[in-house]
């Protein structure tokens, strides 16, 4: 799972910079992304662009990976330190979060939020 730690770094830092086509590029083309901000999934390219476009609208999150633990079942779990700021700079959340991801050749098959 070690070679996996550049592609985190990767989408973390183009999701940071709104960078979509960079993230999508991480993504396989049937991906289930969990949609935090709205419930449920969106699933391939298109649904988690739109996603995020929305979310964008109303907040802006900012999430730093803190560490990874790859687990017995082959997925891989992701600490992060996320800041949530609404459209006016206030707050929303701070605080620890864990995506887990299910990886298919060698991309991003699905992310998955767990309590921390």
């Amino acid at each position: 799972m070690e070679h996996y730690h550049d592609l985190i770094r990767k989408a973390y830092a183009a999701f940071n910079a709104r960078d979509i086509p960079t993230v999508l590029s991480t993504l396989h083309p049937q991906v289930r992304w969990a949609k935090a901000w709205e419930g449920d999934y969106a699933t391939g390219h298109d649904e988690v662009r739109a996603y995020w476009l929305r979310q964008w609208q109303e907040v802006q999150p900012h999430v730093e990976p803190t560490g990874f633990e790859a687990r017995a079942d082959g997925r891989l779990a992701v600490a992060v330190h996320q800041v949530v700021k609404d459209m006016q700079g206030q707050l929303v959340f701070e605080g620890p979060v864990r995506h887990v991801y299910t990886i298919q050749d060698a991309l991003f098959k699905q992310m998955d939020i767990e309590p921390v």
